[in-house]
């Protein structure tokens, strides 16, 4: 090899070495691997960066704006009741989860499917207290084997069988691949469920793990002609409240005390919970729960543009020593007290009544400028921004629902490319106010994006400098005549080239070394393309094999290790038995 590829090659291992060993951010090593090959010339400017205008790195940029257009309306609940419901304990939840997952992306591009589904699997991890790090990366790796099951599953799949057709003039049909990816599938899930203990890591957030002194109390009531009305608290999902719970329900003056999960709820009822800020915001998102103050709806300007704050009243405050109603809270600051906590107590009475003291913290709904407005006043100590806190446009849910369902069918159909349907669905969002420009800006996760697009330029330089084909021809080179041992060494230079210059780039690299093979040995070449799907699939053992990974390696609270630890067991497993079934379907 050229003194360039042993560089190149001392880059890629120096790079998974830091990713293993260290907590750095993927984005800044991969960047930085980049940044040293184009210094050294062995990358052009233009390769370097080619990622940045690459097909899949745009079209992840605009679902990251097609999600928060959902979780923005509401649509992200809708998604979870009907998809997900409530499962009793983890394994039940991964089976709810993978199963569907996996025959959506048999027929549906992984990346739509994972990026709809990301936030949705959040917010019912934090529901149903679930550890969301044994969620996510099955979610991803349920994506991938359903993508194994048939030749559109994939965009892999169809770059193979493009190849095919131009070497032999013969191609697969849609489901030709299905007698070994149904298995594969079945069994690689079989695998992640079973072992998930053993395979994925278990980390929960601190703030699961003690007790916040802000202990708020926030009265709801049910709205007339709402969707909760008739439900009991358990169907309504008031039950299983992550940090919280309800502690008494008001009905026509009458108090109920520890309410009965079969508690039939009715129009009108006022609800008093009790809970962190982070339940208190869940709250918010419920369709069909209003705050019982209707100063919020006296406010100016639309909720939707309102967000949640945590203020401290401090000593010099003129509303101290008077009720929240008597001090005039929402002509003063144009902001409504919807919710307050005081040194850990639970405040009895209704909230308007609370009279206030110095370090009461209070949960405020406001517009934009009270921030900017309040900053530099002495009435309060501190004041903070609520993440995620911004009230769901419930009136748009159906029409988000009904974007996210036209852009999967156009692009299922052929009607548009799946960066097409992308674009146009981000762009219905925000033209249909499903989202706002703010929050379309803010929800693109540009760690994901950057080191995506890099990928693309450590990929660059292994294929410049040769340093991939040294690679593959001299482990091929191992396996002597043996078909059987040939393939089998087809199978674990794809995979190994997956996990390093992503999936479509192995397969092609690939395609025409095992090609070279088949003619060599005298074997039909279609056990060597139908092996190269399937180990080009097998993007399991690092974040940047496949996108889906890196889509949930923040959600996930993931390290590189931790894909090390499940993936290369899940690779071997899918593996033999893809080698054992291909040469059965396939005749040499």
């Amino acid at each position: 090899m050229p003194l360039e590829a042993w560089f190149t090659a001392a880059i890629v291992v120096g790079m998974l070495s830091v990713l293993t060993l260290t907590r750095a951010a993927p984005d800044l090593v991969f960047f930085g691997a980049v940044v040293l090959l184009l210094l050294t010339g062995i990358i052009s400017p233009g390769e370097a960066f080619a990622g940045l205008s690459n097909q899949g790195v745009i079209t992840v940029a605009a679902l990251y704006i097609v999600v928060s257009g959902l979780r923005e309306t509401g649509g992200i609940q809708w998604i979870v009741n009907r998809l997900l419901g409530r499962p009793t304990n983890l394994m039940r939840a991964q089976v709810r989860l993978t199963g569907p997952v996996a025959i959506m992306s048999a027929f549906l591009n992984n990346t739509p499917v994972v990026g709809m589904l990301i936030p949705a699997v959040s917010e019912w991890a934090r529901k149903f207290q679930l550890p969301v790090s044994r969620l996510m990366m099955p979610l991803s790796f349920a994506a991938i084997l359903g993508g194994t099951v048939t030749v559109i599953g994939t965009s892999t799949n169809l770059v193979v069988n493009g190849l095919l057709l131009e070497q032999t003039g013969d191609g697969l049909g849609l489901f030709d691949i299905a007698w070994v990816g149904v298995p594969v599938a079945l069994v690689g899930l079989a695998f992640m469920i079973l072992c998930n203990r053993w395979l994925f890591p278990d980390r929960r957030p601190a703030i699961s793990e003690i007790n916040d002194p802000r202990e708020y109390t926030l009265e709801m009531i049910v709205e007339a002609g709402g969707p909760l009305v008739g439900q009991t608290i358990e169907e309504a999902g008031l039950r299983h409240l992550p940090g919280g719970f309800l502690m008494e329900l008001d009905r026509d003056g009458t108090l109920i005390p520890a309410v009965s999960p079969q508690e039939v709820l009715r129009a009108g009822d006022r609800l008093i919970f009790v809970g962190v800020v982070e339940s208190m915001v869940d709250l918010q998102r419920i369709r069909g729960l209003t705050p019982a103050t209707d100063q919020v709806f006296k406010l100016d300007g639309r909720r939707s543009d309102r967000a949640l704050l945590e203020v401290v009243v401090s000593n010099t405050c003129p509303v101290v020593g008077m009720t929240i109603r008597d001090g005039k809270f929402r002509n003063r600051y144009n902001a409504v007290v919807i919710a307050a906590a005081r040194n850990g107590q639970r405040l009895r009475g209704k909230l308007g009544d609370v009279v206030l003291r110095p370090g009461d913290t209070l949960l405020v709904e406001a517009g934009p400028s009270f921030l900017a407005q309040n900053r530099n006043r002495r009435d309060f100590f501190l004041m903070s921004q609520v993440q995620d806190s911004v009230a769901p446009r419930h009136d748009r849910a159906l029409v988000a629902v009904g974007i996210l369902a036209a852009m999967v069918g156009s692009a299922t159909l052929g009607l548009l490319s799946m960066l097409e349907a992308a674009l146009a669905a981000a762009g219905l969002m925000v033209l249909t106010g499903c989202v706002s420009m703010f929050s379309a800006r803010s929800s693109l996760d540009w760690s994901v994006l950057l080191t995506i697009a890099a990928a693309f330029g450590v990929a660059a330089a292994m294929e410049n400098t040769g340093l991939a084909q040294s690679i593959a021809l001299a482990l091929t080179g191992l396996a002597g005549t043996d078909p059987w041992v040939n393939l089998l060494m087809v199978y674990l230079v794809t995979a190994l080239f997956t996990s390093l210059i992503t999936n479509n780039a192995a397969a092609v690299l690939m395609f025409p070394i095992a090609f070279a093979v088949a003619a060599d040995l005298g074997v039909s070449v279609l056990p060597f393309a139908v092996i190269i799907m399937f180990a080009a699939s097998a993007s399991f053992a690092t974040p940047f094999g496949y996108q889906t990974n890196l889509m949930v390696y923040g959600p996930g609270g993931y390290r590189f290790s931790d894909y090390l630890r499940a993936g290369i067991p899940l690779t071997v497993v899918t593996g033999a038995l893809a080698l054992l079934l291909v040469p059965m379907v396939w005749e040499w």
